[in-house]
């Protein structure tokens, strides 16, 4: 942006700059050089709140920080301008003494705090929290909460559900491709269907079904995860973009699963959380006298879970609560007539399943291991590190983590409500006495249960408020990360 005298003024958009003396990097929305003077313009895409409004102070503080940076690069720069989009509306912010020393501590400060690995607290009931864009990461009110913070009602500061959902794709033979703003599925040639690339949070490909290059392109720089499936359904593999860029979030990862009481803490949640579950969906779906003994077990397993000394002894206490489970989870299935005989449960077995119910829950836990793996990836940890699962190869083990205690109340309860609600038949399923697996309708008849399941809203046992169950698996998620690790 070299100009002489006597040059029309110019406008470049997208201007990054670093500034070693300032000390930061910045990405400036739009550059306005002219006159002997260059000048950031920060876009916003709303209305400017008011013919009087006074920019907040991260918005002034943003805005001179780009001022610094176009100075330290050779240009004058005096003031910036917020663009409030919808109403057309400039606000001019002049670079004063006052702002341009606040800016330089602030840059300072947050140098230092890097410098020293620690994260800043939360901001306690504040009014900015609502309107901020990382409030779904920082989760001010709930970690606020569970450090032991005074704190009122817990203020539901992210959407009750996710605007994108998860695509299935299973049609054998078919391809995903990239046509404008769009995924297009297409057989031999003949388009099957369009969907938005906006309304897509994850796509799914089950069996022999292609994704263009295009395709993997796009998705991957908007950040969309592509899971691969088998024909029958495992999960095996994600293509994303990029990792996380919160590498410190993963550093604490790895130490805290290195440090074995910081692991079997984690782990006595987990466990203990599950059990709980398992109790209450005995509670809730069988006759009370024929499970009375097993809700029993299951609360004094839980309360042994939470006093485990050691991972050994924890994976033997769910054991022991998996048979006690199970043994009542016959008790839970009121299949129509016809279809008792195939929906007759003994144990559970996997690897193949051998029979239906088996059949059903090997393939919802397959995807609700598949969205916990998506998830523990979006927020910035490593899925193959966990720990209550420990590391084996090309296993997810912090997925597994997490899924513990909602395998009960998501995955099973998919499964109770398709056998007893007659979602399910026993046309749905082949095999033979070795193996069973599910037909591609009756794939389809779970998925649909699957996401239905994910998409009820559920209030939140700790924090109080109203959300979908697949948001709340994303909260469980960005609060580990707050942990003391």
């Amino acid at each position: 942006m070299a100009l002489n005298d006597g040059d029309d003024p110019v406008k470049v958009r997208s201007v990054t700059l670093s500034g070693p003396e300032v000390g930061a990097i910045a990405r400036i929305d739009l550059v306005e050089a002219g006159l002997g003077e260059a000048v950031p313009v920060d876009y916003k895409r709303g209305e400017a709140p008011a013919p009087a409004y006074e920019p907040w102070e991260p918005e002034q503080v943003q805005l001179c920080v780009q001022g610094l940076l176009l100075r330290e690069n050779g240009y004058k720069c005096e003031h910036g301008i917020i663009y409030f989009a919808a109403s057309r509306r400039r606000v001019r912010v002049p670079f004063t003494a006052t702002l341009v020393d606040r800016t330089v501590r602030l840059i300072a400060e947050m140098r230092q705090c890097v410098a020293e690995g620690r994260l800043p607290p939360p901001l306690e009931d504040s009014p900015k929290c609502p309107r901020c864009s990382l409030v779904g990461i920082c989760l001010p009110d709930e970690t606020n909460l569970l450090a032991g913070s005074a704190v009122g009602e817990v203020r539901r500061l992210i959407p009750v559900r996710d605007d994108a959902g998860s695509v299935y794709v299973q049609t054998q033979g078919a391809s995903v491709g990239k046509h404008g703003e769009t995924l297009q599925f297409r057989q031999k040639g003949a388009v099957l269907e369009e969907v938005r690339l906006l309304d897509v949070a994850q796509l799914n490909v089950y069996g022999n079904v292609q994704v263009t290059a295009q395709a993997v392109r796009e998705m991957c720089s908007r950040g969309i995860p592509i899971c691969y499936h088998s024909y029958g359904g495992w999960f095996f593999g994600i293509t994303q973009g990029f990792a996380h860029k919160n590498i410190e979030l993963r550093l604490a990862q790895y130490a805290a699963a290195q440090s074995g009481g910081k692991s079997l803490d984690l782990a006595r949640l987990f466990v203990s959380g599950k059990i709980r579950n398992c109790r209450t969906m005995l509670r809730r779906n069988s006759p009370r006298s024929s499970v009375d003994p097993a809700l029993r077990e299951l609360t004094r397993l839980a309360s042994k879970a939470g006093a485990a000394g050691s991972l050994d002894t924890l994976l033997g206490i769910e054991g022991a609560a998996a048979r006690c489970y199970f043994a009542g989870f016959p008790s839970m299935l009121k299949p129509k007539a016809e279809a008792l005989a195939t929906f007759d449960f003994g144990s559970r077995n996997r690897r193949p399943p051998r029979d239906p119910v088996n059949a059903l829950l090997s393939f919802v836990y397959s995807m609700l291991v598949k969205d916990l793996a998506t998830t523990v990836l979006a927020a910035g940890y490593d899925p193959y590190l966990g720990f209550y699962h420990q590391p084996r190869y090309g296993r997810p083990a912090l997925a597994l983590d997490l899924m513990e205690e909602f395998r009960p109340i998501v995955a099973d309860s998919v499964v109770v409500g398709l056998i007893n609600n007659g979602e399910v038949s026993p046309a749905d399923f082949v095999g033979g006495r070795q193996a069973c697996a599910l037909t591609t309708k009756g794939r389809g008849s779970v998925i649909v249960a699957y996401e239905r399941r994910l998409d009820t809203l559920v209030e939140h046992p700790v924090f109080g408020y109203t959300v979908s169950y697949k948001r709340v698996l994303e909260v469980q998620a960005r609060l580990l990360g707050g942990t003391d690790t």
